[in-house]
């Protein structure tokens, strides 16, 4: 594959803060610790003092969570490596999306693979390990259920409700019978995974389990017992409310928007197939949408005694992952490293340290085909990230045999207009209504002929337009990026070194767009 790399803003799809950010716009500098750089992970590092007793805890319970996997050696060496005080994690997070869900998803198991081996190269008396969060106890199960592959979507139906980790995905059968072949990893997945976070669990370890990354489910009692000082905080004194949000009034007056808005309380009660918001009505907790009600006194007890009950939202979910694990970075996109931005108040709040927020890579595969069509076609790269209107307005401009922008006939026009209103004010001032009115008008006609000519230019080149279409919509299904719409399959089916290709081809501390093409 050919790689090649483009701007944020030349690839045209990012928001203004996630710029930025990626720029080191001076003004956001209070609202993170480091740049995600080799160097600035390394100057979190000798700051980052995580305990002993920490690390025992969250090397029995990954141990605990691959009981009955079958781990590679460096999956059981990177648990083990967990324990000692010369390892540090690099994590990206992710729903549990069915069959991986969009591409991008790979890209950041991808990142944190490449992360903590170039970090390992550049300080081999460290150790670096990459980690997946899995999103196991999210419940929008509508934003999961579902993958597009070679351009048709297959959707998981189910009545489960609660924790998507805890589903039970022998449902999963049918829609497995109308895929177009046979996909062993995800059918072993799925048929013998018992529950969703397992089954993501078993394809995970089988893609990726060579290179050591560590799937960690915060679904965990151990784990939850960790968080028990933020839980006792947050629920019963309502602590990180006004911490978020006068964090997130200062971004927004640097002319940001804030991405999540934090509650009073800021954790669901889960058991079962509940998963159900908390919230204080006087002297009692309720649990939204059931019957279940806690005093003060129950609702301290149940923290100490279960804390597995509890299940941060997004405002605490990124300060348990930094309490439980040796963070460095985290590894996310746009949306998510935004609002992180939001939260560095409470993590100074609860003193844990802030990780550097890392884009994931992200990329535009190219197939052989498009290639060849882009280049049939005359267009750049660069122009493919054009919107269709502009990217074919381009296109017929530059093919144009004659000109048929009328811009240097217009100002000639409004010099014409402008010379005959002076001439009508030595005469009758009244009249430059008048003529104005009739420049007005004679604009619009030649407006009216620029169009007639720009149409009559298109259809000279109609077929060289249904292929910039056809294109479009190959490498930006729906008009939106390729990563955030098609499945890996689509490429990994007809090329098993796909995820080779990617890892060989990312740089991870490389902040640009890349574009892998096809040869």
């Amino acid at each position: 594959m050919e790689l090649k790399k483009l701007t944020f803003e030349e690839a045209n799809n990012f928001n203004s803060l996630f710029l930025d950010y990626i720029g080191q716009k001076p003004d956001l500098s209070n609202f993170y610790d480091e740049f995600p750089t080799s160097d600035g992970l390394i100057n979190l590092l000798k700051k980052r003092n995580f305990s002993d007793s920490k690390r025992a805890v969250l090397a029995t319970s990954m141990a605990s969570q691959y009981q009955g996997f079958e781990m590679s050696e460096s999956v059981k060496q990177n648990i083990e490596l967990l324990k000692s005080p010369d390892t540090f994690t690099i994590t990206t997070g992710h729903q549990l999306n069915i069959f991986t869900g969009p591409l991008y998803y790979i890209y950041k198991l991808v990142t944190v693979i490449n992360a903590t081996k170039q970090l390992k190269k550049a300080y081999p008396q460290y150790n670096f390990v990459p980690v997946y969060w899995m999103a196991s106890e999210d419940h929008d199960f509508e934003e999961i259920n579902h993958f597009n592959l070679f351009g048709k979507r297959y959707t998981w139906e189910t009545d489960q409700k609660g924790a998507v980790g805890r589903f039970d995905t022998s449902s999963m059968a049918d829609l497995m019978a109308q895929l177009p072949e046979q996909l062993p990893l995800f059918t072993d997945a799925y048929q013998n995974g018992g529950n969703l976070a397992q089954a993501v669990r078993t394809y995970v370890n089988d893609l990726f389990g060579g290179e050591g990354l560590l799937v960690i489910d915060p679904d965990d009692k151990p784990l939850k017992s960790l968080f028990t000082e933020v839980l006792e905080a947050d629920v019963l004194q309502n602590a990180c409310e006004p911490l978020a949000i006068e964090n997130t009034s200062q971004l927004e007056k640097l002319g940001y928007k804030g991405q999540v808005h934090p509650r009073e309380i800021n954790f669901f009660y889960m058991k079962g197939n509940i998963r159900e918001r908390i919230t204080r009505d006087g002297d009692r907790f309720q649990v939204l949408n059931t019957d279940i009600s806690f005093s003060e006194a129950e609702m301290t007890e149940l923290i100490a005694n279960e804390p597995e009950v509890f299940s941060p939202n997004v405002i605490l979910r990124p300060l348990f992952q930094e309490t439980i694990l040796p963070n460095l970075a985290y590894v996310g996109g746009p949306s998510e490293l935004v609002y992180w931005l939001q939260l560095k108040s409470i993590f100074d709040h609860f003193q844990t340290p802030f990780p550097a927020l890392m884009p994931r890579n992200f990329a535009l595969i190219v197939n052989a085909g498009s290639r060849k069509k882009l280049e049939k076609v005359g267009l750049s790269y660069e122009q493919l990230f054009f919107d269709s209107d502009a990217l074919k307005q381009s296109y017929v401009k530059a093919a144009a045999d004659q000109e048929f922008d009328l811009k240097a006939e217009k100002k000639e026009l409004s010099q014409f207009f402008e010379q005959l209103k002076q001439k009508a004010a030595q005469i009758d001032g009244s009249l430059q209504g008048f003529i104005g009115s009739e420049h007005a008008k004679t604009l619009k006609s030649l407006d009216n002929i620029e169009k007639r000519l720009r149409k009559s230019e298109e259809q000279k080149h109609e077929t060289a337009l249904k292929q910039i279409d056809g294109i479009k919509q190959k490498l930006f299904p729906g008009g939106g990026l390729q990563e955030r719409h098609d499945n890996f399959l689509n490429f990994h089916l007809n090329n098993p070194d796909f995820i080779h290709s990617l890892l060989e081809n990312f740089e991870p501390f490389d902040y640009r767009f890349n574009l892998l093409i096809d040869s």
